[in-house]
């Protein structure tokens, strides 16, 4: 008789136990897959940032009315600013809306040839600035088009990227929102040769 009346007791203790590790397990695991849904909401997050800085940003040569300059994909004068380091950009905020930076990887368009290294340099948020020479590259945004260079001397700290005149396209060649590729191409070809010196 006397076991009968522990057997309820007995029988409840498994559950009890059960229970205790049901509610400390639960946590953890909540965590859990509250840490992997964090991970999993990154992933997207961080490939379109690596998708940025994948973009290219193409570069020719332009005819100014001061000599050849280097220029963005739409003929727009590109600069340097002596602020800069080789691995910072000082042009940023209310500066970077008057400069706006050309970003992406640099890549000379078809046909231009370059006596400087092309390069990048990374930008807070992890954008990528393109360079030549080491010098972090800008257009203007008083330029309105191709072949302007009202930036040039501006505070005595803006400068044109002069290059040689090999492979420069006439401004009135470039259509602003189509490809620099076949007017450089065709300049190219109809220069003859690589010469020398230039920026």
């Amino acid at each position: 008789m006397r076991y009968r009346s522990w057997a309820p007791a007995l029988l409840a203790f498994p559950a009890l136990l059960l229970a205790a590790c049901a509610s400390t397990t639960t946590p953890s695991t909540s965590s859990g897959s509250a840490s992997n849904q964090a991970t999993m909401s990154a992933k997207p997050a961080a490939s379109q940032n690596s998708g940025m800085m994948a973009s290219t940003a193409t570069v020719l040569k332009v005819k100014t009315a001061i000599g050849p300059v280097l220029a963005d994909s739409k003929g727009l004068t590109l600069y340097w600013f002596s602020k800069d380091t080789r691995m910072t950009s000082a042009c940023t905020g209310g500066c970077a809306t008057a400069w706006p930076p050309l970003l992406g990887k640099p890549v000379a368009a078809m046909g231009v040839h370059l006596t400087g290294q092309l390069g990048t340099i990374t930008r807070s948020g992890g954008i990528l600035q393109a360079t030549y020479k080491g010098h972090p590259l800008y257009t203007y945004a008083g330029d309105m088009a191709p072949g302007q260079t009202k930036g040039n001397g501006v505070g005595g700290v803006w400068h044109v990227l002069r290059v040689n005149g090999i492979t420069a396209v006439m401004p009135g060649s470039i259509m602003m929102n189509s490809s620099p590729t076949p007017a450089a191409s065709m300049s190219s070809s109809s220069s003859g040769g690589y010469g020398g010196g230039g920026y």
